[in-house]
């Protein structure tokens, strides 16, 4: 057992932008790719990951200080404090049990592929702490780890499901073919969807309005760079800031928002000639048979409308957690909500007042999930030392990813009527998100 644990943990540090280029480089070579160009491929592929989590990196360096003072301007004492994503793995990486989770989760994978359930190879296998942090979550409530691994192994099956059907609206997203993405901030989108539904009805938010479309109505206003000045400068102000600090936070958030695209391509570079020849070697092998490549959100994050909602969201994030009756978190280190925006971005189709629009009505549920499990990620907190807090502090996540269906688990591992009535409404959720996307997909294929 001790062995597996150090394989496990030798594997995934070497990180996302070490790893899963080297699985790919074999992949590559294993469905007949020439050595040179695997190997070519692979390498780009990290430096894609590098470049995008480099330039992610820098955004968040610059934006979160200003969120963070605007959030200080308030005033404002809520109990919990927030310590982000990076927290919550530091203290799910803690936990003994940890390392379990990566087998049964190559397993699931496996499985599924086998009996033709998915056709996604999940590669994005250094966010299995996602699922472990469900894990712990739900051994919290419950104290029964054997349940708490199965909710998380239902997390892993869910994601292989939503990335089959997510894969089209992603491939128009990001202009790479035979990718989708794994992470399981996107099964947040089958809560979002008959929220989107709605919207899709009313004529003024079903008008085409992506980055490109503002860009043809209001022409340089919308070009990136312009538009990632005007919301930095915006927000510097907000945050209180002097003439000149808002102004670099301008050319921050315009060079991050200019570079993001650029990018972006790099990954369509590495993973296009990958996805052919994975797709060559199973006609050959599996007539009708097609395998897609599951990869972590960042492939993702060049499209501007993620950023350009993130950043319009911080004061509402704010303001929402002053007025909510019982929220006792304010968000801090985790006050720029990828989690919410990205599944809105598939949702929506990358329609940027729709994704506005459910982003602000999403936030509450995420405040009230932080809040609802602080207690747990304290308890474990100060049970592995992983994070120091002091005496009488309460620690969570104010974005904590895909907080629906972590609740209704924690819930059903207990076997209450609330979380049995709550699965199952979830369980009508999917089927009609797949009713949805799968029409979307037909449609896709067709102007295809």
């Amino acid at each position: 057992m001790d062995i597996l644990q150090s394989v496990v943990n030798y594997i995934l540090d070497l990180g996302a932008e070490v790893f899963v280029p080297a699985l790919m480089i074999i992949i590559g070579l294993i469905v007949g790719m020439k050595v040179r160009n695997a190997f070519n491929a692979g390498i780009i592929l990290g430096v894609a990951f590098i470049g995008m989590n480099l330039v992610i990196g820098f955004m968040l360096e610059a934006i979160t200080p200003a969120a963070q003072a605007l959030a200080e301007l308030t005033g404002i004492n809520l109990t919990a404090v927030d310590g982000g994503w990076t927290t919550a793995a530091t203290i799910t990486w803690a936990w003994p049990y940890a390392f379990l989770m990566f087998p049964i989760q190559l397993a699931i994978n496996g499985i599924m592929l086998l009996f033709n359930w998915t056709k996604t190879l999940n590669v994005d296998l250094w966010n299995v702490w996602g699922k472990i942090f469900t894990a712990v979550l739900i051994m919290g409530i419950t104290g029964n780890m054997y349940i708490a691994f199965v909710g998380a192994s239902v997390v892993a099956v869910v994601e292989l499901l939503l990335a089959d059907l997510n894969q089209l609206q992603i491939e128009k997203v990001t202009g790479i073919p035979g990718v989708t993405v794994t992470h399981g901030m996107n099964i947040l989108a089958v809560s979002l969807m008959p929220l989107d539904w709605v919207l899709r009805r009313i004529k003024l938010f079903n008008k085409k309005m992506d980055a490109s479309a503002l860009r043809e109505k209001i022409g340089v206003f919308a070009e990136n760079n312009v538009m990632g000045a005007i919301i930095g400068l915006l927000l510097g102000f907000a945050a209180g800031y002097s003439v000149a600090d808002a102004l670099i936070l301008s050319m921050q958030a315009a060079a991050a928002l200019t570079l993001f695209p650029m990018i972006a391509k790099l990954f369509m570079e590495a993973l296009s000639p990958l996805s052919e020849a994975i797709n060559e070697f199973m006609k050959k092998r599996f007539k009708g048979r097609e395998m897609f490549i599951g990869l972590d959100w960042p492939i993702l994050a060049g499209s501007n409308e993620v950023w350009v909602t993130i950043i319009l969201t911080i004061p509402f994030t704010l303001l929402l957690s002053f007025i909510l009756p019982g929220n006792e978190v304010l968000p801090f280190a985790g006050i720029l909500n990828i989690g919410l925006a990205v599944p809105a971005l598939i949702v929506t189709g990358g329609n940027l007042l729709r994704m506005l629009i459910l982003s602000i009505l999403g936030t509450p549920v995420f405040l009230y999930a932080a809040t609802y499990f602080t207690d747990i990620i304290t308890n474990l907190a100060e049970s592995t030392n992983a994070v120091k807090i002091e005496e009488g502090q309460r620690l969570t996540w104010s974005t904590i990813e895909y907080p629906v269906i972590r609740y209704i688990l924690t819930e059903l591992g207990s076997l209450t009527i609330l979380g049995i009535s709550l699965a199952v409404i979830w369980v009508l959720l999917f089927i009609f998100y797949r009713q949805q996307m799968t029409k979307r997909n037909k449609e896709l294929s067709i102007t295809e």
